[in-house]
């Protein structure tokens, strides 16, 4: 599926992609979404979230691999995370409204997130997430 090395992190969903997942941040067991939408393939990565006319708050739009994005065209601001293989947060944006450019130096997933759940689940650069089965209580 990536041409490049496949990140880690993302190896749940790719595993079993029809099964509900849930994304978790490691250092405070907040829950960002529950409805994980993958952008792995390039049309999919191309299109993103912009024929979205609203953005779920339990949802998340997983881009890989990608270490940039851009929100033209779009109707509404986003929080973005950064992550490298393993999902480990290297740069945060929060609400970065439409018609803007993000990119993260070392990022190889991108994960766009309705805005303000970064704020409120408290996640920040240098978290750890994880892609774990949404059935699971661990």
């Amino acid at each position: 599926m990536f041409r490049r090395r496949r990140p880690v992190f993302l190896s749940p969903l790719l595993k079993t992609p029809a099964a509900p997942h849930r994304l978790e941040n490691v250092r405070n067991r907040r829950i960002l979404a529950t409805c994980l939408i993958p952008a792995f393939d390039s049309h999919s990565r191309r299109s993103g979230l912009l024929h979205y006319k609203t953005f779920n708050e339990s949802s998340a739009m997983l881009i890989a691999p990608s270490n940039a994005v851009h929100t033209f065209f779009m109707r509404f601001p986003i929080d973005i995370a950064f992550t490298t293989r393993d999902g480990r947060i290297v740069k945060a944006c929060a609400g970065v409204k439409p018609w803007r450019l993000a990119a993260a130096f070392g990022g190889s997933v991108v994960i766009e997130l309705p805005a303000g759940t970064l704020s409120r689940c408290e996640t920040r650069a240098g978290d750890l997430l994880v892609i774990v089965p949404a059935e699971s209580s661990d």
